[in-house]
């Protein structure tokens, strides 16, 4: 059986190869907060383990077994996070940290209770995929806020769920997946966002924006 130790750090390989690039050890061991020799440590015990791979210049990957197991805990993360926010009323800032000290130990017949309870649902409460029992994920189109133009309107569809702060401020706008808004201005020299929701007018920061993504983009001067 893996330790909780080692299931992190598969999960942590799969969202850094989701973000593209090459996973090197120091990456790995930045985005993890250990040193070093900590991480060349675990990664030789996975590589023995065949969960991952590790050559010169190519950094690290995980290989199907690994794969397989990231995902699984990232499921239980992802569900957990829905079932504590609709089922239990913890608020959306709160959820992530729960569901990290959770998500080792579900059995499967709790995950499977879970996803019947939420109805089988295929995004978590920031708008991030949930895999399948399968391990299937369904990957949409999504783009940075930063991206729009103004007289564009869209539709959050996905936010970063790791710094509470951040969630409890996006919140207090109602900022959440699935909310509609128009672009009314962009700043010039990377200035802020003024948006309208609703006839309500918002202004978000450049570096708040960079943590919210869109989807259902449309030129509303071409529609």
């Amino acid at each position: 059986m893996l330790t909780h130790a080692a299931e992190d750090y598969l999960k942590s390989i799969y969202k850094l190869q989701e973000k593209g690039g090459k996973v090197s050890t120091g990456i790995l061991a930045a985005y993890l907060n250990v040193k070093p020799a900590s991480a060349t440590g675990m990664i030789k015990k996975l590589k023995t383990m065949k969960l991952v791979s590790h050559e010169r210049y190519r950094g690290v990957t995980l290989t199907d077994a690994g794969r397989a197991i990231a995902l699984e805990i990232i499921r239980h993360h992802r569900l957990l996070e829905l079932y504590l926010f609709k089922a239990l009323g913890v608020p959306w800032d709160g959820v992530h940290e729960e569901a990290e000290k959770l998500e080792h130990v579900i059995s499967e017949d709790m995950e499977a209770r879970m996803d019947e309870f939420l109805g089988y649902p295929t995004a978590d409460p920031h708008g991030a995929p949930i895999p399948d029992k399968n391990g299937v994920v369904i990957q949409k189109e999504h783009i940075p806020m930063t991206d729009l133009q103004s007289g564009q309107s869209c539709r959050v569809a996905e936010v970063s769920d790791t710094d509470p702060a951040l969630l409890r401020h996006l919140g207090n706008l109602n900022l959440y997946p699935g909310t509609a808004f128009h672009v009314k201005e962009v700043a010039p020299f990377e200035g802020p966002f003024t948006i309208d929701m609703e006839g309500e007018q918002v202004v978000i920061g450049r570096e708040v924006a960079k943590h919210i993504f869109v989807d259902n983009v449309q030129d509303m001067d071409n529609v």
